[in-house]
């Protein structure tokens, strides 16, 4: 065992997770992350998939977002149905490319109230959808992400990243500048043999977008929140537009995107900082369910669990962690009031928190440690902690 683990598992005896509870919190709070602070130039170009979506977006404009979207990704011209993941004709049209159905398919309660951007971060900007209602965000999931199959959905779930997104309409484009001679794959003398070496280019065809719904963030309701209704749906879409912007960050740059509390932490750390002004532990907890003593049944805590998921003990000792983590997170962030402020800033400081587990988050000390990455953070010039 590293040096490192040793002093994490000590950590983790201090907080009372010992022997099999420690391994499992030991291999499930692990972090893939460097610790080096070091980062490309920032932003990074746009990828492939973004000059697609701008004439999306321009079509939008007038058309509207709906029916550009619903005509350029295939499964919303197929129902949320139970079954309709499993039919030939669905098969065809999403794994082969084949004509849709032009009557039918999804149906939203509020349309026009569909609306898509490209926002800039970081890490180059990304597509994202946001439905006019909660149902509708559910429907687009559903569509989008779990084969037009009508599947339970958290109810503390408003964002959602889809990737690995099979473009037919980019393949549609790319075949017929194959056709026309303006586009070469070496030795395909048919469109059969080009598409097999299309397969092999997934930047070709392959986008990632977000989607995000217009409810109360983590599901918590404006009044526990001593907000406005219309005050905290605003506040909501902010930071679930900046943490799933994180997660965009941390897979494109950093090179791993987990469903891992380790991930949610820093990804809600630049949603709430952004959204507040700075990073509220308390917001964080609430969220998570851990406001109180206990854990809240329907905090997103539960739906952080990894693969395969932890014992109940490895879960309950999971909490008192995540909440001094999150404690020393805010104390650190105080020092630092505009890390998040810029989008640049937002990538340094999930670089700064990306390199450290939760254990040497909640270690005594811990604070201290945050910090000084952070300050690294908010001058690259200065090295690496």
């Amino acid at each position: 065992m590293s040096a490192r683990d040793d002093a994490r598992r000590r950590v983790l005896a201090s907080f009372g997770a010992r022997g099999d509870v420690a391994d499992e919190l030991l291999r499930y709070d692990d972090t893939p992350f460097a610790e080096s602070l070091a980062l490309p130039p920032l932003p990074l170009a746009d990828e492939a998939f973004v000059g697609d979506w701008a004439r999306y977006l321009a079509r939008a404009g007038e058309d509207g977002a709906w029916e550009v979207l619903r005509e350029v990704l295939v499964q919303l011209r197929f129902p949320v149905a139970e079954g309709v993941g499993a039919s030939p004709e669905y098969a065809a049209s999403t794994r082969a490319g084949a004509p849709a159905p032009e009557e039918g398919g999804v149906e939203l309660d509020a349309p026009d109230a569909l609306s898509l951007v490209l926002h800039p971060t970081a890490a180059g900007r990304i597509p994202v959808l946001l439905a006019g209602t909660m149902d509708d965000f559910r429907t687009l999931v559903r569509a989008l992400t779990r084969r037009n199959e009508p599947a339970p959905l958290p109810a503390s779930m408003g964002a959602c990243m889809v990737a690995g997104y099979n473009n037919w309409e980019r393949v549609a484009r790319l075949r017929r500048a194959w056709e026309a001679g303006e586009l070469a794959f070496d030795g395909a003398a048919d469109w059969g043999a080009a598409f097999r070496a299309l397969r092999e280019r997934k930047e070709l065809y392959q986008d990632r977008f977000v989607i995000l719904g217009p409810g109360p963030y983590s599901g918590v309701p404006a009044g526990e929140m001593g907000m406005g209704e219309d005050e905290w749906r605003a506040c909501s879409v902010r930071i679930r537009l900046e943490h799933e912007c994180a997660h965009y960050f941390t897979r494109r740059v950093l090179g791993s995107m987990r469903n891992n509390l380790l991930d949610e932490l820093i990804a809600d750390y630049v949603g709430i900082a952004s959204a507040a002004g700075g990073f509220r532990a308390s917001w964080f907890l609430r969220f998570m369910g851990l406001e109180g003593d206990g854990y809240r049944e329907g905090g997103r805590l539960q739906n952080y669990r990894g693969d395969p998921p932890l014992s109940a003990a490895a879960f309950t000792a999971l909490q008192p962690l995540v909440r001094a983590a999150a404690r020393a997170v805010e104390a650190a962030d105080a020092g630092h009031p505009a890390l998040c402020s810029t989008a640049e800033g937002r990538a340094r400081a999930i670089a700064a928190l990306a390199g450290l587990t939760l254990e040497e988050m909640a270690a005594d000390g811990g604070t201290e440690r945050i910090s000084a990455r952070m300050a690294g953070a908010a001058d690259p010039a200065l090295a690496a902690v």
